[in-house]
């Protein structure tokens, strides 16, 4: 069972300093045919103007993946962290029982191009959390490095949820199988380029959902990244 969710069919908004996508419904964006997948709540894919960003404000109960593509985000939040995310980063902030923060595209000249990521987490009441790691795009290139996990396995980020969070970046022409256990549902988010998801064709922007399958098969049309979410 799949459903592809184009680039072109997502919500859209754009404030002027701000150009964003949503895959699912999100503030204004209301779609009850596009409310999540599974666990995963918010995948919204943003454009932030230089000298320009989200002043202060509150979230709670809920995992935040914050995935830069391009220039460099400073993140500041009620926990004392601040930080300049820039690609290859991945950020993992924990609200909890409630956090503020403020996100902002310090830059005189360059845009912020990101993905923003909301996972559901698997209990409230969490306490408050921040975690940011580097992940190189050698260490993705032809295979699915793992982002972002429940246990924090192989140096990934901890999500409290059940979510393996996989990024992958392949050349033209390569192949990846990925192999599924017993009711698990995948996510495949393509950034760029062009891939094959058990011969279903996505371009940029796309994704595809599947549930009741037990291998991926990933082919790629020009060189391609992608995110990959194994979610239960």
């Amino acid at each position: 069972m799949h459903r592809i969710r184009r680039s072109h069919e997502r919500g859209h908004n754009h404030h002027g300093w701000l150009d964003t996508r949503f895959s699912f419904s999100f503030a204004d964006y209301q779609d009850p045919e596009h409310m999540g997948f599974r666990s995963l709540r918010v995948l919204n894919e943003d454009h932030i103007a230089p000298r320009s960003g989200f002043p202060t404000h509150p979230h709670r109960e809920m995992e935040i993946i914050t995935y830069v593509l391009s220039g460099a985000l400073t993140h500041r939040d009620s926990m004392g962290n601040e930080q300049a995310l820039r690609p290859g980063e991945v950020q993992r902030m924990t609200a909890g029982r409630g956090i503020t923060h403020s996100e902002y595209n310090a830059s005189e000249d360059e845009p912020v191009h990101l993905l923003q990521i909301w996972i559901l987490p698997d209990e409230a009441g969490l306490e408050p959390s921040y975690e940011e790691k580097t992940f190189p795009l050698d260490e993705r290139r032809n295979l699915l490095r793992l982002l972002g996990s429940r246990d924090a396995r192989e140096g990934s980020v901890r999500i409290h949820q059940d979510v393996d969070l996989y990024g992958g970046l392949l050349d033209e022409g390569r192949s990846l199988e990925f192999d599924l256990a017993a009711d698990r549902h995948v996510w495949v988010q393509l950034i760029r380029g062009g891939i094959e998801v058990n011969g279903h064709a996505l371009e940029e922007g796309d994704a595809i959902a599947l549930s009741e399958e037990t291998r991926l098969a990933l082919t790629a049309r020009g060189e391609s990244e992608f995110l990959l979410f194994d979610l239960g």
